[in-house]
């Protein structure tokens, strides 16, 4: 809106209605008036009267508004005046002139021409935003962010106190950006914040943020922890309390530090209904522009720039409290530049105890700046970075173990301290406390003291005296204020048990005068008892007369309890591998008992049957490998071979349970196939959970025919001269104690004279790295070689077994004559 020409949309002014005619009145009294005149209806009155607060409420706007707007006129008449020359009323034809040539308002080209003249940090901000790609062609009834922040800046020029800057901030500048508060804080040398101005919230609101103790968290201490403009999109997602809150719960807000030559006075809060969407940076730039603008009315010394450095406050009686104190103490006074930002700080004084790590005597360091006496302070993070933070929040700041760094002729003197920083009035107090080696190696060893739960002690013999350390006290479960224990109490307290062996340890240690230790069970005050080893040594005077004892105890609880649950352990341990050791001692006894590993051949008319068994190399591994032979009533012959899954006590007793199974069906002159059918139901509801693999045949010696059948097993091998084979495998069937009832085939092979068959566990070849294809092509390759006999043909297949799996192996010969 324009202040100087009237506005184009004011609303028109209410004219007056006509009168109403008077009633009449009469002589007499208590006569009615005449009702018959026309009145007005109470509507159109109440019509009136809102039309009428309204015109007189835009005029008080427009006149405010007029006013904001006149101030920088004047101001830039007042440039015109001065550039060109003239007086006051060519300077106001001039820039009527060229508002009207411009084709903009009066106002606008005033702005121009006091950014023009200024070139300060909002006419700045007013080029960026033209720079920008969001800036548009701003209409004569628009106004541009640089009117704005100049008319806000008029406003807050003519504001008597922060209340009157934030509601002139707001109803200037912010109001157009959406925002719908503002409030003002004031930082405290305590690091507090206070409630100077607002405006937007409620009085009560107001009230209650009045004050905010030290290091409480609120949206302002956030910009004045960062120290730089920080944003809260939404204030019930961050839960971080402020003032409006209750209002506005899921507002966002814009923080942003105010204040003058790098030291933090206050922070501008600004507040937005909604929750804040990304904001462009020529918008952020606005807001930082007002709380530069802001910055003044919390001021409450302001620095001279052609000196640059700011009026001391306090300062004697800072240097008065340095020199009497015992660490080593630098006052510093910031130094700032020619634009009143910090850039330095003097030292002003250092105290008598000042020690300066690279060796530096007081008068070369006082009276320096920081960076030139220390330069290696300014490394990111360092000493620099930690006092401009103090300077700017006056929040102090404990830094220990930081690291100090002189040059001196170009040679790097580096040093630990504990540094300790506070902010006085515009003044900073260094106070650093450089690690001496000995007290620094005097706290490892206290530290490793307490770590180990060591405690040392020293008692004068002549004259009594005991003395403990600190970590002595809490061993023994003592207060630091109660008298130490003399080393002749020690059995007093000692467990009954212990005492004899304290006694030796105080005789070994008084008498004859040699170092000695001693374990015992110390019971505490608090009924607690720990278990304690003392060791201590005499010291003798120049007479070899004993001076006094000095000594250390540690807790060895836990080494204690440690050692006794590794007692029992063992003990655990050993009963548990003797009861294993039993076990597989009982049932490799059980299997051999069974099983011989070398049985003599069996003659049998028309054939020969030799048995090879390989039990496994580990004791632990006792498996269910077995084979059987035996003449049937029919004169037939019965072959079988099989494996019990498992190891063990259990893997031998199944091997009885299907082996001896086997032998009595058999007698019954059924089928290898009928036989497998049989002894399924036996392994699945005749044991618990027992599975196997068995191949079963039957020889008949007087037509040489050989019916087999499996179950899950690998076949047999036929030798036949020079060559061998693998049964096919067309004779399959699942496992035995699978399913309850399972069908299997039979096969036939006719047999000739000298063959040679040979029924075999998987033990035989079986491997870890190839298939068990592969392996059965290496046990036809040495089957087939020649040998002098049945067995010695047996024992090369032993011999040169492809397997590697340990496991036991079971291998049957069956030569045909």
């Amino acid at each position: 809106m324009n202040p100087v020409d009237p506005p184009q949309d004011r609303p028109a002014r209410a004219t007056s209605a006509p009168a109403v005619p008077a009633a009449r009145r009469t002589a007499g009294h208590g006569t009615p008036p005449d009702t018959s005149a026309p009145t007005a209806p109470q509507s159109s009155q109440v019509s009136r009267l809102a039309a009428t607060v309204e015109r007189l409420r835009q005029e008080a706007l427009e006149a405010q508004e007029a006013s904001d707007g006149r101030a920088l006129i004047e101001m830039a008449k007042g440039i015109l005046v001065e550039r060109l020359g003239c007086g006051p009323g060519e300077a106001s034809r001039q820039i009527t002139k060229l508002a009207e040539q411009s084709n903009t308002t009066v106002l606008a080209l005033a702005v121009d021409i006091i950014n023009q003249a200024a070139r300060d940090h909002v006419s700045e901000t007013a080029q960026e935003f033209l720079d920008s790609a969001d800036a548009e062609p701003a209409t004569p009834s628009d106004l541009t962010p640089a009117m704005r922040l100049r008319t806000a800046e008029s406003g807050m020029l003519a504001a008597t106190d922060s209340q009157a800057v934030a509601t002139a901030l707001l109803e200037n500048a912010l109001s157009a950006l959406g925002a719908n508060g503002v409030a003002i804080w004031a930082v405290g040398a305590d690091s507090s914040i206070t409630l100077v101005g607002q405006d937007g919230f409620t009085r009560e609101d107001a009230g209650r943020w009045r004050y905010v103790p030290p290091e409480v968290a609120t949206c302002a201490r956030l910009a004045m922890n960062s120290r730089e403009l920080t944003i809260v999109n939404c204030l019930s997602d961050s839960g971080i309390p402020t003032i409006g809150r209750r209002q506005h719960p899921d507002g966002g807000r814009i923080m942003i530090p105010a204040g003058t030559g790098g030291r933090i006075l206050g922070v501008l809060e600004v507040s937005w209904p909604n929750p804040l969407p990304a904001q462009p940076p020529h918008l952020l730039r606005q807001l930082e522009t007002l709380a530069e603008l802001c910055s003044h009315t919390l001021e409450e010394e302001v620095p001279d720039p052609a000196s640059r450095t700011p009026r001391l406050t306090g300062v004697p009686e800072l240097t008065d409290l340095a020199d009497h104190l015992h660490d080593p103490v630098l006052i510093l006074i910031p130094s700032l530049d020619s634009t009143g930002r910090l850039n330095d700080f003097r030292i002003h004084h250092t105290n008598q105890r000042f020690v300066d790590p690279a060796g530096r005597p007081r008068s070369m360091v006082t009276g320096t700046h920081f960076l030139e006496a220390y330069p290696a302070a300014a490394e990111g993070h360092g000493l620099f970075s930690k006092l401009e933070r103090v300077y700017a929040t006056g929040e102090p700041l404990q830094a220990p173990r930081t690291t100090l760094t002189a040059i001196v002729d170009e040679v790097p003197l580096t040093s630990v301290a504990d540094v300790s920083i506070s902010r006085h009035g515009t003044a900073l107090l260094l106070i650093w406390r450089i690690e001496d080696e000995t007290a620094r190696l005097a706290s490892l060893l206290q530290h490793a003291q307490r770590l180990g739960r060591v405690g040392g002690f020293e008692q004068n013999v002549t004259t009594g005296e005991t003395s403990w350390n600190d970590q002595l006290f809490t061993l023994f479960g003592l207060p630091m204020s109660a008298s130490p224990i003399p080393l002749e109490e020690i059995a007093a307290h000692a467990h009954p048990h212990d005492v004899n062996s304290v006694g030796r340890f105080l005789r070994t240690l008084l008498h004859r005068l040699r170092e000695s230790s001693v374990d015992f069970r110390f019971k505490r005050p608090d009924g607690v008892t720990r278990h304690i080893r003392m060791v201590a040594e005499p010291v003798l005077d120049d007479y070899g007369h004993l001076h006094s004892v000095r000594g250390a105890c540690q807790d060895i609880s836990a080494q204690h309890w440690t050692e006794v649950a590794l007692a029992a352990t063992r003990d655990q341990l050993a009963d548990s591998e003797a009861e294993s050791a039993d076990r597989s001692k009982l049932a490799l006894q059980l299997q051999h008992a069974i099983m011989p590993p070398a049985p003599a051949a069996l003659e049998v008319p028309g054939i020969r049957i030799a048995v090879r068994y390989r039990p496994a190399e580990s004791q632990s591994l006792v498996g269910g490998d077995w084979y059987d032979s035996v003449v049937l009533p029919n004169n037939k012959i019965l072959i079988s071979v099989g494996d019990i899954a498992g190891h063990g006590i259990q893997a031998a007793t199944g091997m009885v349970i299907l082996r001896n199974a086997l032998r009595g069906l058999a007698v019954t002159g059924a089928g290898p196939a009928q036989l497998l059918s049989w002894l399924n139901s036996v392994a699945y509801h005749l044991t618990s959970n027992l599975t196997a693999t068995a191949v079963c045949a039957i020889y008949d010696p007087e037509t040489r025919r050989l019916t087999w059948a499996r179950a899950g097993h690998l076949p047999p091998v036929l030798v036949r001269g020079e060559d061998a084979q693998v049964f096919p495998l067309t004779a399959g069937g699942l496992l035995l104690g699978a399913l309850p009832e399972v069908t299997f085939a039979e096969e036939e092979v006719q047999l000739q004279r000298e063959d040679i068959l040979l029924m075999y566990t998987d033990g035989l070849v079986e491997r870890r790295d190839i298939s068990v294809t592969d392996s059965l092509t290496q046990l036809l390759d040495v089957a087939s070689h020649p040998a002098g006999s049945l067995e010695k043909r047996l024992d090369n297949l032993l011999t040169y077994s492809a397997s590697d799996t340990d496991d036991d192996t079971c291998l049957i010969g069956v030569q045909v004559r």
